[in-house]
């Protein structure tokens, strides 16, 4: 139930940070942009040590990659897992607040002939965060596109491409057993440009779609208001496919070029802007996908820089939020939230100790009514139902109406039956009689 809980109510958008970029400011100026920004999340594709310094004692949770090149030589080298961990993790915290460790990118994609150390390479890393008393704090995973999932529609016909089950199985098998979570880079971007008019444009974009295009799973009659949705649930349903669940999915990397060659029409300023804006909107309201609503999807954009260095297309070279010189490169919406990326909940809506039975009944059932607060999570059998008192059960829906609604003027009250907190429940254990 507590895991459960603060998955809701910390749903966030974060930011990978890449550095081919010609002009790249330095470290500490890097950090000032993500603090300006409120942006408490990052994704780092190395390790890199003057970013890994410069971010202790912000409390700012990092994702540190180990990069494909070092992939194989970690992977058959339980020493050399070691050193890397001693060198890029333990050097770092707890000052620096480095909570997974990414095994590569995109391997079975990229580099297949890596595919028999993948797991191996994965275990080493978490033997030696075993070593150090870290493996609670810091998970260990590995990036996935979509590339190994052959037909993604409809999401719940979707498997991950037969000739990587058994690393698969031998991958989510490590993911369980560690309580890790599978990190998947999901781009609409590309689901709409590859999908030759298939779908929508307005699909991929988070836009409402007429009911005469909505999407439709045939099989679970699932509606699918927007792309990335799809692209996750297709996930889950490869995963279960192969006899695994409770294995939460984030998303490491989605985002939506601003500028494309004359063969790239749809990488513009205008769609980069509406689909991040609307990425910010969907995350932050704190559901998941049909098959799953109550894993929020906790993303990280791609990307906080322009790449300029990097080889391709024009528009492989501009995923950018922002410019070196810390301004924006187009208008990020700050309705939410309190921010532009990467932050989570800030105030806590929870349930008084000491309320009366009668009004918090009454509160819960206009929460989960009039409220349109998503309560199926604390229905009997489903992950927030224990304990099941109500307090717990009101708390829940107090605080899920709440983060959807106080954008827009909603309010922690309930007739007297609710109040707020400020501290983040899971550095100051506050929110009461729910987190105890």
């Amino acid at each position: 139930m507590l895991d459960h809980i603060l998955e809701l109510v910390g749903a966030f958008v974060g930011v990978n940070i890449g550095t081919d970029v010609s002009d790249m400011p330095s470290a500490s100026k890097l950090v000032d942009i993500l603090k300006a920004n409120q942006i408490t999340h990052v994704r780092l594709y190395d390790a890199n040590a003057q970013i890994l310094q410069a971010l202790s004692n912000t409390g700012i949770e990092v994702i540190v990659g180990v990069i494909n090149e070092e992939v194989l030589r970690i992977g058959e080298s339980p020493s050399a897992a070691a050193a890397w961990v001693i060198k890029n993790v333990i050097a770092y915290v707890p000052a620096t607040n480095i909570t997974a460790i990414a095994f590569g990118s995109e391997i079975l994609s990229t580099i297949p002939n890596a595919a028999l150390v993948l797991v191996s390479g994965m275990n080493h890393l978490h033997k030696a965060l075993v070593a150090a008393n870290l493996h609670s704090r810091i998970k260990v995973s590995t990036p996935q596109s979509m590339d190994i999932i052959p037909k993604t529609f409809p999401p719940s016909i979707a498997t991950f491409d037969s000739s990587w089950n058994s690393t698969m199985y031998q991958l989510l098998q490590f993911l369980k057993n560690t309580n890790s979570f599978y990190m998947l880079n999901a781009y609409p971007y590309y689901g709409y440009t590859k999908a030759d008019g298939l779908f929508p444009i307005e699909y991929a974009l988070f836009k409402p779609l007429p009911s005469v295009k909505r999407i439709v799973d045939p099989n679970t009659l699932f509606r699918y208001d927007c792309m990335l949705d799809a692209m996750v649930d297709a996930t889950y349903y490869s995963i279960e496919a192969i006899h695994f669940n409770d294995i939460p999915i984030v998303v490491t990397e989605t985002g939506w070029p601003w500028l494309g060659g004359g063969n790239e029409p749809d990488a513009t300023v205008e769609n980069a802007e509406t689909y991040n804006n609307n990425l910010h909107l969907r995350v932050l309201n704190g559901s998941g996908p049909p098959s799953h609503p109550s894993i929020p999807i906790n993303t990280y954009i791609y990307e906080l820089f322009n790449e300029d260095k990097r080889n391709g297309p024009i528009s492989e070279k501009n995923w950018g939020i922002f410019y070196p010189n810390a301004s924006a490169v187009y208008p990020l919406s700050l309705s939410a939230s309190d921010g532009v990326t990467g932050i989570s909940a800030s105030v806590f809506c929870v349930a008084k100790a000491g309320a009366s039975n009668d009004k918090l009944e009454d509160g819960l059932n206009w929460a989960c009514g009039q409220g349109l607060t998503n309560c199926a999570a604390i229905q009997p059998g489903k992950p927030c139902y224990l304990p099941n008192n109500l307090i717990s059960h009101a708390s829940f829906a107090y605080n899920d109406y709440y983060q959807k609604a106080h954008g827009a003027g909603g309010t922690c009250d309930f007739n007297g039956t609710a109040t707020t907190t400020t501290q983040d429940p899971r550095i100051h254990n506050q929110i009461p009689e729910i987190l105890k």
